[in-house]
């Protein structure tokens, strides 16, 4: 299931690219996601206490935020990061998977709100059958206090617009 949309908003585009996404947004957009998938990282460390491609998935993206690190490689290291959650349990899964959209977003800021889907189905897939609802809400309301005040609007906009897309998690 594709948790980009067909038509995506210019808002989320790098004004390079057409869009009116600052450079310093873009910037800002891959912190929050960073954050959102390092709080949900130690599921799957977890579950891979060995396998530290998520961790360093993270790690390329903050160079990219930083400058160092080119935006090709940091869309490369995406497909690594995702490939650490194949076979594993939906935790460990959904935080890895959470890792590889973060260091994306180097290459499609809207990639943003896929780490922060990731990160709440890798909290929810964690808690016991009964808790599910209640974690899903725990870390929705943990990354939207974390969401730069300046970009708080464009992220609930963009939650509530693909909220369908992305399992219902952003959801009330």
């Amino acid at each position: 299931m594709p948790i980009l949309p067909a038509d995506r908003d210019p808002r989320l585009i790098t004004a390079r690219r057409g869009g009116t996404l600052t450079d310093e947004h873009h910037r800002m957009l891959a912190e929050w996601a960073v954050a959102c998938a390092d709080h949900v990282l130690p599921l799957f460390e977890l579950e891979a206490p060995d396998d530290d491609r998520p961790r360093q998935a993270l790690e390329v993206a903050r160079g990219w935020i930083r400058g160092e690190v080119p935006m090709r490689e940091a869309h490369r290291t995406a497909f690594v990061a995702n490939a650490a959650g194949k076979g594993r349990p939906d935790p460990a899964r959904f935080a890895a998977l959470a890792a590889g959209q973060a260091v994306a977003v180097a290459h499609v800021a809207a990639h943003d709100l896929g780490a922060a889907a990731y990160a709440i189905r890798a909290a929810s897939a964690a808690a016991p059958a009964d808790q599910e609802e209640a974690a899903r809400l725990a870390e929705r309301d943990w990354q939207r206090e974390r969401v730069p005040g300046e970009l708080l609007d464009l992220v609930l906009d963009d939650q509530r617009a693909r909220s369908a897309i992305c399992w219902d998690v952003f959801d009330d």
